[in-house]
């Protein structure tokens, strides 16, 4: 009985679980719970964040205002521009910058002993040719004399040597004279009578020259005396004069400077108005046209202005344009005075919105991190992002309103898929 009683025991032993098998077991459901969370736990790269670091903002749908912000600052209507047309050395200023100014009012004087010389030689040059003219003219009226007394002598010789002819005529035949003496009378008369067609034919060729040469001349001194006009017109530019009514805004010269042909001199600003010259970001090029309206203030009361005139060249990655007022112009305005202008780009129309912030910088607004509705955490999200004002993002898809997202700056967690969100309690 004893021994079977030890063989029951032994063989009970053998049957349960023993100690090895626990361990066993235990390391098994470990290496399945460790399959379970890489097979399917989150992957996503995560990043803990201070919710006090950062700025949320809630999506909401809601009337969407086409326009910007730009900074104006008043210019005067038209600036008119004062150059040298004429180089020379500044001897004297008549009229100080920012002093009003007439129409011809001299402003600067200026010397020139080059353009005086010339003057000097033109005017010789012009005398000289005068005076060939009336030698010309002269010679033309005394050879036309000349001409006139022989054409008359010739003239006399052929009526005589007509009538001794016509007479030897009448005499030969009667036979009172003899034969030589008619052939004599008769050639004499047929001489003369060559000589006055032939003076004829060169007092007319003569006088065509005369002629020709003399309008030659009077085209050289009525040539002459018109450059004399344009260089007497020169040494009027010497005075640098005003060619409208209005302000010296600037005058840049001083006395004994040498200013040259072209140089700018001063402006003159025409007071009779004013504009607004307007920097806006390249990035609105395609959408600024003329016509567009804006509104501004000027002593906290508004006023309304229109684009006039676009300026396509992009500096700085800005373009400018002018803006005229469209009714009253503001009271006490000054030039170089500024003001901020809300720019009306497009029409309103309600849409899906999200707050302007600095993630824009980092994500080109391309996806954004969507905070969860436990508010625990944010995950990356694909967004499309249209129109933009000063204040709102125009959503195109990927949100909804209601959804809260973070709008500042993810420069430190931008390759993050998922943000932890800590509370300071």
């Amino acid at each position: 009985m004893d021994n079977m009683d030890g063989m029951d025991r032994t063989l009970a032993k053998k049957r349960g679980i023993t100690k090895k098998n626990i361990w066993y077991i235990l390391f098994g459901a470990l290496m399945v719970t460790v399959v379970a969370i890489i097979i399917f736990g989150d992957k996503s790269s995560k990043y803990n964040v201070e919710v006090s670091r950062i700025t949320i903002e809630e999506v909401k749908h809601d009337v969407f205002q086409d326009y910007i912000t730009v900074q104006g600052t008043v210019e005067p209507i038209t600036t008119i521009y004062l150059d040298a047309v004429e180089g020379g050395r500044v001897e004297e200023i008549l009229i100080e910058e920012g002093n009003m100014v007439k129409v011809d009012d001299v402003i600067i004087r200026l010397s020139n002993d080059n353009l005086l010389l010339e003057i000097t030689n033109s005017e010789a040059q012009v005398v000289r040719a005068i005076n060939e003219l009336r030698t010309a003219r002269l010679q033309m009226d005394q050879t036309r004399l000349n001409y006139q007394q022989q054409i008359i002598q010739l003239e006399t010789s052929v009526v005589q040597g007509k009538r001794m002819y016509e007479n030897n005529k009448v005499l030969r035949e009667q036979e009172h004279i003899s034969r030589e003496e008619f052939d004599q009378s008769r050639e004499t008369y047929l001489s003369s009578k060559k000589m006055l067609d032939l003076m004829l034919l060169n007092y007319r060729n003569d006088s065509i020259y005369r002629s020709i040469q003399i309008a030659s001349l009077e085209i050289s001194v009525e040539s002459m005396e018109k450059s004399m006009i344009i260089i007497h017109r020169r040494m009027e530019n010497l005075n640098i004069k005003a060619s409208v009514d209005g302000e010296l805004a600037s005058l840049n010269p001083e006395i004994g400077e040498v200013v040259t042909y072209g140089n700018r001199v001063g402006t003159i600003n025409i007071l009779d108005s004013y504009k607004l010259r307007v920097d806006i970001d390249e990035h609105y090029i395609a959408r600024v046209t003329r016509g567009l309206n804006g509104e501004c203030d000027f002593a906290s009361v508004p006023y309304t202005g229109v684009i006039k005139k676009i300026y396509p060249e992009v500096q700085g990655g800005r373009f400018a344009v002018d803006m005229v007022f469209t009714e009253e112009v503001p009271a006490q305005i000054r030039i170089g005075q500024t003001s901020r202008i809300r720019l009306q780009l497009g029409e309103s129309k309600e849409g899906v919105l999200l707050t302007k912030g600095g993630f824009y910088q980092t994500t080109g607004g391309q996806w954004v991190f969507v905070v969860d509705a436990s508010g625990e955490f944010a995950i990356k999200r694909d967004i499309s992002i249209g129109r933009q004002n000063p204040r709102y993002y125009e959503v195109l898809s990927g949100l909804e309103p209601g959804e809260k997202v973070i709008v500042s700056s993810y420069q430190n967690y931008s390759d993050h898929d998922k943000l932890i969100l800590k509370y300071n309690r």
